[in-house]
């Protein structure tokens, strides 16, 4: 009797998780229409922190398009398996920081951001500003990164 209701509790365990991994957010369920940028604007560094990383962005404006139809996501190191990133808009040069950073300790992550160009959501593997871990589902809407939903380990 009690290893039957080990199993089933185990069996029950299972089927939430796959149940709840069936309801994450897809990249084709936040479509942006990708466009060909032919002359990107340039890039416009409003704010202290665009500022200090202009180097970075200005490198990475020189990408094609990446995400969200008509922005590039830029992407840099800040330490030991950190990064930090900023989406750039090709047609105005305005530039959206990503309002974390994105560590990989102490999980094995090789790939901290997942994103598309068809799509405007951003997926984080990691743990930000160093605090707790796991995938992070964020809608992108041109001007903000918005929480949509978060599976901690």
């Amino acid at each position: 009797m009690r290893l039957s209701l080990c199993f089933l509790s185990i069996l029950c365990a299972v089927s939430i998780r796959c149940i709840a991994s069936d309801d994450l957010p897809k990249f084709e369920n936040c479509t942006a229409k990708p466009e060909t940028v032919q002359k990107q604007a340039r890039l416009r560094l409003t704010t202290a922190e665009t500022r200090r990383y202009a180097t970075k962005l200005r490198k990475a404006q020189k990408r094609p398009v990446d995400f969200a139809g008509h922005f590039i996501m830029a992407s840099w190191g800040c330490g030991a398996g950190c990064v930090m990133a900023a989406a750039i808009d090709a047609r105005t040069g305005a530039v959206t920081m990503v309002p974390f950073t994105v560590s990989d300790w102490p999980l094995d992550v090789t790939e901290p951001l997942s994103y598309r160009r068809d799509s405007c959501l951003l997926v984080v593997h990691g743990s930000r500003n160093e605090n707790g871990r796991g995938t992070y589902y964020y809608h992108f809407d041109g001007k903000a990164f918005h929480l949509f939903k978060a599976v901690e380990e």
